[in-house]
C-alpha cells in the first residue's frame, strides 16, 4: 500500500517533467530563430535579371518529324524545356538555358575537345551532351530511355536552331579556348594596324597592265 501511495504522489511530478522536457525540445533556440530570420537575405537572385525570357528560346527547338514528337514541357526566366517522345514513350528532354545565371554551367565548355556544329561541346554524365552557344546559350539533350544513346543526341543537337539563337545579342559567359579543335575563325583574325577599312560601296580602281613590247627577231 506504501508503495502505491508514492506512485501516486510522483506520477504528477513525472508528468510535469516529461512536458516541460518536450517543451523545451520544440520550441526554437534562439540560434535557430536567428537562422530563420536571416535565410535569403541579400542572397543572390535565382535568376539574374539579365537573363533571357524563357519564350524567347521557343523559336529554336527542333519541330516534330517522323515518329518524334517535340512537346512543351516546361518555361521560365532563362529557361526552356521539351519533351522529345517516341509513341507513348518520352526518351529524351531537350533544353536551352541562359547560363548568365549560373557561369559555372558554361565553364565546362572552355576547354572542350569536341565540336557539334562548330561550337564546343561536352558530355555530361552518361545521359547527356550539351554544346554552347556564343559563350551564352546552353543547348543539351538529356536521354530518358536506353534506347537513346550520344549518337542520337548529337545528332538532335544538330537539330535545333543554331545559327538563330547564335543571333540572340547576350554578352558572353565565357570564351571557350581556341584549339585545333576549335580553331580559330576568320572574324577572331586580328586586323594589321596600318590597315584602312574600305567603306561602304567603295571600289578599288582598275589598273591597266601595259602590253608587252614584241621581241624584234633577226631577219634570217
Amino acid at each position: 500500500m506504501t508503495l502505491t501511495r508514492w506512485l501516486k504522489r510522483l506520477a504528477p511530478l513525472v508528468l510535469c517533467l516529461v512536458l516541460l522536457v518536450t517543451a523545451c525540445s520544440s520550441a526554437p533556440s534562439r540560434y535557430d530563430q536567428v537562422q530563420k530570420d536571416t535565410t535569403g537575405f541579400r542572397s543572390p537572385a535565382a535568376v539574374d535579371k539579365k537573363a533571357e525570357k524563357g519564350g524567347t528560346f521557343n523559336q529554336f527547338f527542333p519541330a516534330s518529324q517522323g515518329d518524334y514528337q517535340v512537346i512543351p514541357y516546361q518555361e521560365k526566366k532563362g529557361f526552356a524545356e521539351y519533351k522529345l517522345q517516341r509513341g507513348d514513350t518520352t526518351v529524351a528532354m531537350l533544353t536551352i538555358n541562359d547560363t548568365i545565371s549560373l557561369p559555372v554551367a558554361a565553364e565546362k565548355y572552355v576547354d572542350a575537345a569536341e565540336l557539334v556544329s562548330g561550337y564546343p561541346s561536352v558530355d555530361q554524365g552518361t545521359t547527356a551532351t550539351g554544346l554552347l552557344v556564343n559563350g551564352r546559350y546552353q543547348v543539351k539533350v538529356l536521354s530518358r530511355d536506353a534506347s537513346f544513346g550520344k549518337a542520337e543526341r548529337v545528332d538532335w543537337l544538330q537539330k535545333f536552331d543554331l545559327q538563330g539563337l547564335a543571333q540572340l545579342q547576350g554578352k558572353a559567359v565565357v570564351q571557350p579556348k581556341r584549339s585545333a579543335a576549335n580553331p580559330i575563325t576568320p572574324s577572331d583574325t586580328p586586323v594589321a594596324k596600318d590597315a584602312t577599312p574600305a567603306k561602304p560601296g567603295f571600289k578599288l580602281p582598275k589598273i591597266q597592265v601595259p602590253a608587252p613590247e614584241p621581241t624584234l627577231q633577226p631577219a634570217g
